[in-house]
């Protein structure tokens, strides 16, 4: 949870980011946004605080400075004398490596088969017919 450093009150403007700087005072810049580069830091207010490590000071909304424990994540380490007492305990157990004779396995060659070509039959002749009998078909109707 967040406590309260120093009760300033500034207000903020968009389109700045407000932060503590290193000496403890309350500095903002223009953010960037797209093509255009952000502004150097000004000083908006002169505070003075000391800062401790371990803690992450910000501006609240009300305009004050706050800061919270950092948490850090990742993996807890573990005890090491545990670690080293486990080891002494265990006995090695040594197994003997048997020999496993390899055998070679000859590879077959694969003929190559040639497909026989399949000649088409010509359809258009077939289309042609079909739809000479569907326009006397239709003449015959009307």
């Amino acid at each position: 949870m967040a406590k309260k450093v120093a009760k300033v009150g500034i207000k903020k403007e968009s389109g700045y980011l407000y932060f503590v700087d290193k000496a403890g005072d309350i500095s903002c810049a223009k953010m960037a946004r797209g093509n255009k580069k952000g502004g150097k830091p000004k000083k908006v207010a002169k505070v003075g605080i000391e800062k401790e490590s371990g803690f992450l000071y910000f501006i609240d909304k009300n305009g004050d400075i706050s800061c919270a424990k950092m948490v850090r994540g990742g993996k807890k380490k573990k005890a090491t004398k545990k670690k080293a007492a486990k080891k002494t305990t265990k006995k090695k157990v040594v197994k003997k490596a048997t020999k496993k004779t390899a055998t070679k396995k000859t590879a077959t060659k694969k003929k190559a088969v040639k497909k026989a070509v399949t000649k088409k039959k010509a359809t258009k002749k077939t289309a042609t017919k079909k739809k000479a009998t569907k326009k006397k078909a239709t003449k015959k109707r009307k």
